[in-house]
C-alpha cells in the first residue's frame, strides 16, 4: 500500500507541474434520487487530488471544439485502490487532453466500494447510460462511447466491458433503456485480477473486503470474464511496475486474443505506475499510441 500511496503522490506533483486544471463544462449528479445501495461511509469527502468518502457520485463533462468534435465519447475512470478516486492527474488532465483530441468526455467520480463490490459499478454503468442518453445533446453517436480506466479504474473499467449483462443496479436510476456496455476500452497500468497470483492487494480488499472468498475473487477476475462480445480494447503498461503486475494487462491480452476480440497491448521497459499524462519516463508515448488507436476504433467500429 506504501508504494500505492508512492505512485500516487508522485503522479499528482507530475500533473500539478504539467497540466493546468481544465475547465469543465458540467457536473452531473448519478443519482439524483438517491443510489440503489449504501457503501456504509458517512461524512464529508476527504482530500483535493486524491478523494476519499465518496458518497455522492458525479459525472464532470468536457467537451471538445465544435469543428474538431468526433462525434465520439470517453467516461474516464480515475484510479486509486479503490480507497480514493484520484481525480485530478487521472481525471480531468485526461478529460482535458480527450477534449483536445475531439471527444466528449466525462470523469467519473465514483462512490467507494467500502467491501460493497457493486456500489462503484452501479455509478459507472449509470454513468454510461447517461452519457447515453445526452447523445443528441451532446452532438455524439450512443453507439461510439467507450471507457478509459487507470490502474484499480482500470479494474472497474474492465469490469464494465466484461460484466455488462448484469445491471447491477437492480433496474434502479434513470436511463434504463440505454446499453451498459462500453464500445470500446482504454486501460492503462490496470488492476484486471482478484485473484492472490498478481492482484493488487490494496484494491483487492477495497473492492472485496477483508475475507473475499475465492469465488468473488474469480468473479471479478476480469480475464477469466472474456468472451467473444467483450469491446475492443487497447492495453498500457511497464515491466517495472511495482505496484500493479503487467500480468494484469498480458493475462488480459491473451484472453482478448483467444477470443477473437480486437487488442493493443504495449509493455514498455520502464514507466513505473501511476504517470498518467506526465513526460517523466519512457513509457509515457502511450499518449500518441492511444490516440491513434482511438482515431482509429472510432472512424472504422473496429
Amino acid at each position: 500500500m506504501k508504494s500505492l500511496r508512492l505512485a500516487v503522490l508522485v503522479g499528482m506533483v507530475l500533473w500539478a507541474i504539467n497540466s493546468p486544471y481544465a475547465v469543465a463544462q458540467e457536473t452531473i449528479a448519478l443519482w439524483p434520487d438517491g443510489p440503489p445501495d449504501s457503501n456504509e461511509l458517512t461524512g464529508p469527502e476527504t482530500g483535493d487530488f486524491c478523494v476519499g468518502n465518496i458518497t455522492e457520485p458525479t459525472l464532470t463533462v468536457y467537451q471538445p471544439d465544435a469543428a474538431a468534435a468526433l462525434g465520439a465519447a470517453v467516461l474516464v475512470v480515475p484510479g486509486g485502490g479503490y480507497s480514493v478516486v484520484c481525480q485530478n492527474h487521472e481525471g480531468a488532465a485526461i478529460a482535458e487532453w480527450l477534449a483536445g483530441q475531439g471527444f466528449t468526455a466525462g470523469v467519473l467520480k465514483y462512490r467507494l466500494p467500502n467491501g460493497h463490490h457493486a456500489v462503484p459499478i452501479q455509478d459507472a454503468q449509470q454513468a454510461l447510460r447517461l452519457m447515453r442518453s445526452r447523445a443528441e445533446a451532446w452532438n455524439i453517436d450512443p453507439n461510439k462511447v467507450g471507457i478509459l480506466g487507470f490502474s484499480a479504474g482500470g479494474h472497474l473499467s474492465s469490469t464494465i466491458g466484461t460484466h455488462f449483462a448484469q445491471d447491477f443496479s437492480s433496474g434502479k436510476g434513470d436511463h434504463l433503456d440505454q446499453s451498459n456496455r462500453p464500445d470500446f476500452m482504454v486501460l492503462v497500468y490496470p488492476v484486471v485480477t482478484m485473484q492472490d497470483d498478481y492482484t493488487h492487494g490494496g484494491s483487492q480488499r477495497g473492492l472485496l473486503g477483508e475475507e473475499a472468498t475465492d469465488a468473488q475473487k474469480g468473479r471479478f477476475s476480469n480475464h477469466l470474464r472474456v468472451t467473444a462480445d467483450t469491446p475492443p480494447t487497447f492495453l498500457i503498461h511497464s515491466s517495472d511496475d511495482a505496484v500493479v503486475h503487467p500480468f494484469n494487462s498480458i493475462n488480459l491480452y491473451t484472453a482478448l486474443k483467444a477470443n477473437g476480440v480486437a487488442a493493443e497491448l504495449h509493455v514498455f521497459e520502464q514507466g513505473g505506475h501511476g504517470y498518467a499524462l506526465s513526460e517523466e519516463s519512457a513509457s509515457h508515448g502511450w499518449k500518441g499510441l492511444a490516440e491513434n488507436w482511438l482515431r482509429r476504433t472510432v472512424e472504422t467500429g473496429d
